[in-house]
């Protein structure tokens, strides 16, 4: 894959100005959820710690090793989290210092790397109510209104994600449909008539 200071390329280009963006969008996501995991296991700060990693890219610094060790640590303590939504909020945390490595390539897995985090948001406020479908939903519509035209536009790069067995993947399948449906009606209103 050939990089310049500003642009990732492969089946298609990303600039570190768009990664920027998908990365925020992740963070705001793992942020929202930290304190589930925070509750459940106090003393490990690996999630937190891929967080803090996120927002120095984010905030202009260069992708580098930091960004992926941090969030490969916050995935192994999502490994030994003792609940679903401590281990869904950790792996959000990793999928957040990971964002600035997203890959230009056309595969549905990669839009994990863009909406899993919020995904893993909505499926925690279900946990968090007792199974509550609503708060899901609810969550989900935070994200959509959350999702700026940019990012829209780095999903659409990729094809959609497909649906899957648990409720995360479904989840996350239902956020891409409608941020591409969203995506395709702006693009295809006809203007105002004066």
């Amino acid at each position: 894959m050939a990089q310049s200071a500003h642009t990732v390329s492969g089946d298609f280009d990303l600039t570190m100005a768009e990664l920027r963006v998908v990365a925020r969008y992740v963070v705001w996501h793992a942020e929202d959820v930290l304190a589930v995991f925070e509750r459940d296991v106090p003393d490990d700060p690996r999630p937190r710690e891929a967080i803090d990693a996120a927002w120095c890219f984010i905030n202009g610094a260069n992708r580098t090793r930091l960004q992926r060790t941090t969030s490969v640590e916050a995935h192994r303590a999502a490994r030994s989290a003792p609940s679903e939504a401590a281990r869904l909020a950790a792996r959000a945390a990793g999928d957040a210092a990971s964002a600035a490595y997203l890959h230009p390539i056309w595969q549905a897995s990669q839009v994990g790397h863009i909406l899993r985090a919020s995904s893993s948001a909505a499926r925690i406020a279900e946990l968090e109510a007792g199974g509550d479908p609503r708060k899901g939903d609810a969550q989900l519509e935070r994200s959509r209104q959350r999702a700026t035209p940019v990012l829209v536009d780095v999903l659409r790069r990729y094809p959609p994600a497909a649906g899957g067995r648990d409720r995360v993947a479904r989840l996350m399948s239902d956020l891409d449909r409608s941020l591409r449906q969203s995506a395709e009606v702006a693009a295809g209103a006809s203007p105002p008539r004066c």
